[in-house]
């Protein structure tokens, strides 16, 4: 075999054997990738007994062995299973045995959405821990509320759905906006004061919502400073962060989560409607227990008239 694996092949035409050639191949690959990253999901994942990991590593469109030696895979801390997202460190290779084209890796942490659905569930075991989700510390929600604070962003459609509904179902609520960031660097902290801010306005109710979005663009609603600022507010307060299918930390800690912004308005609008009908209902019940009333009261009249004696 050739020193070099880059050395061109003889113009006269040299035969290599099977061997050879997959040993040159393997020379090249593991030159020229000696070590690369590589972003994808895990399928057909394999433990035997030898304490070797090995997978397919795929995106939509092409896939690739992988092979994490039991060194290596000891100091893999995270649970892995088939679809999950990670990004693997190591070299390019080829078993020549078979000719198989792998990756021999030697670091495999979570990417995307995997890293960050593993941070989610650590911080939501440890505040579930501290008490933070206990059904007994959450706070009803008012019955006829005259004064709701909004923490959400001043643009957007969120904002403007909100409005429709108390427009539609309680026109006589004040509603008042404490304008947030909700997506970006800058969000967290600035989320936090807007709570803050919003407890100390005299608020019957609170409404902390965005709009759906990706869980990247709705992480800020999974950090811990969020987290405690809903969970130290004395207002009640309801959490509609994302589409009903989004789930967020700051959903665990609030009073009552809706699953959209426009639910939790009609949570704290009571159906104008509604109120009429109840009212009118409480005035028919009214006036049947004063006729009773009188009634009764006549009767006794009538007979304390009869008792009496003339002077």
């Amino acid at each position: 075999m050739l020193n070099d694996p880059f050395q061109r092949l003889n113009l006269d035409r040299e035969v290599l054997t099977v061997s050879q050639l997959n040993g040159r191949a393997r020379l090249l690959l593991e030159d020229v990738f000696a070590q690369v990253w590589v972003e994808g999901e895990i399928s057909n994942l394999a433990r035997p007994a030898s304490g070797h990991i090995y997978f397919t590593l795929k995106d939509k469109n092409a896939q690739v062995r992988c092979a994490l030696f039991r060194q290596n895979a000891a100091r893999v801390r995270q649970a892995l299973r088939d679809g999950l997202a990670v990004k693997v460190r190591g070299k390019v290779s080829l078993f020549e045995g078979r000719g198989d084209y792998q990756l021999i890796l030697d670091s495999l942490e979570p990417a995307g959405d995997g890293a960050l659905r593993l941070a989610f569930e650590a911080l939501k075991e440890k505040l579930a821990a501290e008490g933070l989700f206990d059904a007994a510390s959450k706070r009803t929600l008012p019955a006829h509320p005259q004064r709701i604070g909004i923490v959400s962003s001043p643009t957007g459609a969120v904002i403007r759905d909100i409005i429709s509904v108390f427009r539609r179902r309680a026109p006589h609520v004040a509603l008042t906006l404490v304008p947030t960031a909700v997506q970006g660097r800058e969000a967290t902290p600035q989320i936090v004061r807007a709570i803050g801010l919003a407890d100390r306005g005299g608020f019957d109710a609170l409404i902390l919502a965005r709009g759906g979005g990706s869980l990247e663009d709705l992480w800020c609603f999974n950090e811990e400073a969020i987290a405690r600022a809903v969970a130290a507010c004395q207002t009640p307060i309801v959490s509609a962060v994302g589409h009903e299918t989004d789930v967020s930390i700051a959903d665990f800690v609030a009073d009552v989560r809706a699953p959209t912004p426009s639910a939790a308005a009609e949570l704290l609008a009571p159906s104008s409607t509604d109120v009429r009908q109840r009212l009118a209902s409480l005035r028919q019940r009214l006036l049947l227990r004063m006729r009773e009333r009188l009634h009764r009261e006549g009767s006794r009249l009538d007979g304390l008239t009869r008792r009496l004696r003339h002077p």
